[in-house]
């Protein structure tokens, strides 16, 4: 039985080429996959500091009641709150919205720069949050990681996949998802960290 597929003839045209496996290669695949770090931290801090007394007291004062209470025996119960949905939802939202725009800065603008847009989100991000004096202030902030993580998520795996050797394209392409993890287990443990 026939299979439907192209092969590319070697004996016409063409010369095969492989890269080759430089410093400086492996250097930029590792700075670029520091993407998958933002975003595995911003996934895993939320979950953290939303059950922060000091961080409920100050943003969320009707979820840090019910926590209290103890005759609400349910999690679910206690942290019942839109608001408290829409902070943790935000980044996620705002993270897929920004990967349609991301598409396109990283066909016209190519994924270096699109890499560079994601690091600016995140750093105003960062910044918004870190001076957040009410719950609006938060939102945009998360809205801005998450604006990052879309960018980042866009152009970092590519990036990867063009510039890696083939070779070791499947070795250096999952730094982005090892950086990720690296990025959760950070996380937690400054959320750790603080709550004790």
């Amino acid at each position: 039985m026939a299979g439907g597929g192209f092969t590319a003839s070697s004996g016409t045209g063409g010369t095969d080429f492989e890269a080759k496996i430089t410093p400086i290669v492996i250097i930029s695949c590792i700075m670029a996959a520091t993407g998958g770090l933002m975003f595995g931290y911003d996934v895993g801090v939320s979950g953290g500091v939303t059950s922060m007394d000091d961080f409920l007291k100050k943003f969320f004062p009707v979820v840090y009641r019910r926590t209290n209470d103890s005759g609400i025996n349910s999690n679910y119960c206690r942290y019942d709150n839109q608001g408290l949905q829409l902070f943790t939802s935000s980044l996620y939202l705002a993270g897929l919205t920004a990967t349609f725009f991301a598409s396109y800065t990283t066909r016209r603008l190519g994924r270096r720069l699109t890499m560079l847009i994601a690091g600016v989100f995140f750093i105003i991000g960062v910044v918004f949050n870190a001076a957040a004096q009410n719950l609006a202030m938060l939102i945009i902030g998360r809205i801005l990681l998450g604006c990052g993580v879309g960018f980042a998520n866009q152009a970092v795996p590519l990036f990867l996949s063009e510039i890696a050797p083939t070779r070791i394209r499947g070795g250096l392409n999952i730094l982005f998802q090892l950086n990720v993890t690296i990025g959760i287990l950070f996380a937690n443990l400054v959320n750790y960290g603080t709550a004790k």
